[in-house]
Parts: C-alpha cells; structure tokens; sequence
C-alpha cells in the first residue's frame, strides 16, 4: 500500500527537491511555450502587418498606377478631341471658303449671263426694230408707187372720159348732117398694170381722138 503524499513528502526529502525541480522546469516549459506562442504570434502579426503593409502599398501602387494611366488616357482623350475639334473647324473654315468661292463664282456667272442675255435682248431689239424700219420703209415706198398708180389711173379715166365724150359729140353732130361720119376708131378701154404700161398717164394702145 502506498503513503501519502505528506507522509511520503516528509518522508524523502529529495523526493520533494526533485519534484520542485520537476514544477519549476515545467514552469519553465511552461514559459517558453507561451513565450514561444507570444514570439510566433508577433511573428505572424508582423508578417501579417508586413504583408498587409506591402499589399497596402501594391495596392497604393497600383492604384497610382491606375490613376496615372486614366489621367494618361484622359489627356489623351483631350488631345484627341481638340485635334478633331482644330481639324472640324480647319474643315468647317474650309467649306465656308469654298462655299463663299462658289456663291461668288455663281453670282458672277449670274451677271455674265445677265449681261449676255441684256445684250442679246439689245441685239434682237435693234434687228426688230431695222426689220420694222425696213417694212414700214418698203410699204411706204409701195405705197408711194400706188398712190402714183392710182393717180395715173385716175388721170387716165378723166382722159379717157373726155376723148369718148368728144367722139360721141363728133357722132352726133355727123349723124345731123348730110356729111357721113368720119372714120374713127372707137377708143376702147384698156388695162394698167402696176408701174407698167402708163407713157404721160396714159395706156399704150390708146386711140388718140381728134
């Protein structure tokens, strides 16, 4: 049967001697290992925080790269639309002349026509009016040799009128006498052409009475 511990403590002084050895190096077991724990968990905190720390700056990094890129880009961007802002102006500045340069073209195309089309209009004009002046020209000198003609033939019929009276006279004062008529020819009438045929106002042809 075993002794008590008290009994057994008091009993074997080295016995207890080696069992305080036995607590302390467990203590000290003890200590190392929490010791250990508390190096290894400051150790895994400061590579945490370092890891954290260099992810944090990675990400920083990153994030300045990010950022100068996109600052990169939107200069890019702004160069980009104020060169197809110049370039759209250059082109608007451009169609504007050539459109001026066209509308001065046709305007003075317009009055070139204008004028060309005035001048023949003056042109036709001036023929219509010298055709006018030679018809009115020409009836007035046909008109001229018909009035000559209507005065010759009236001069004419007074003549003719006269001789046929005095042959009627000279008829009838033969048939009041013994004497037999004298011979005569009987004027006839006759025919006058335009302009033609007319010797003093009178026909060719024509009897002269007695």
């Amino acid at each position: 049967m075993m002794m008590p511990d008290a009994a057994y403590d008091q009993a074997d002084p080295d016995a207890q001697r080696r069992a305080l050895q036995v607590l302390v190096l467990a203590q000290r077991t003890a200590d190392e290992h929490v010791a250990s724990a508390q190096h290894q968990a400051e150790n895994i905190k400061a590579g945490a925080r370092a890891s954290a720390e260099q992810a944090a700056r990675e990400a920083q990094a990153h994030a300045d790269g990010v950022r100068r890129e996109a600052a990169q880009a939107l200069n890019e961007a702004r160069a980009q639309a104020e060169q197809i802002v110049r370039e759209a102006q250059g082109y608007a500045e451009s169609t504007r002349r050539d459109a001026d340069k066209v509308l001065t073209d046709a305007r003075a195309a317009a009055q070139e026509i204008g004028k060309e089309a005035q001048a023949n209009a003056d042109r036709l004009d001036r023929e219509a009016q010298q055709r006018y002046d030679d018809v009115v020209g020409s009836l007035a000198s046909k008109r001229d040799v018909l009035q000559q003609q209507i005065d010759g033939l009236q001069q004419f019929d007074r003549d003719y009128r006269n001789r046929l009276r005095a042959f009627m006279e000279r008829q009838l004062r033969a048939l009041g006498s013994d004497e037999p008529p004298p011979v005569t020819e009987i004027p006839q009438p006759a025919v006058a052409t335009a302009g033609a045929g007319l010797v003093g106002g009178v026909p060719d042809g024509a009897m002269t009475a007695g």
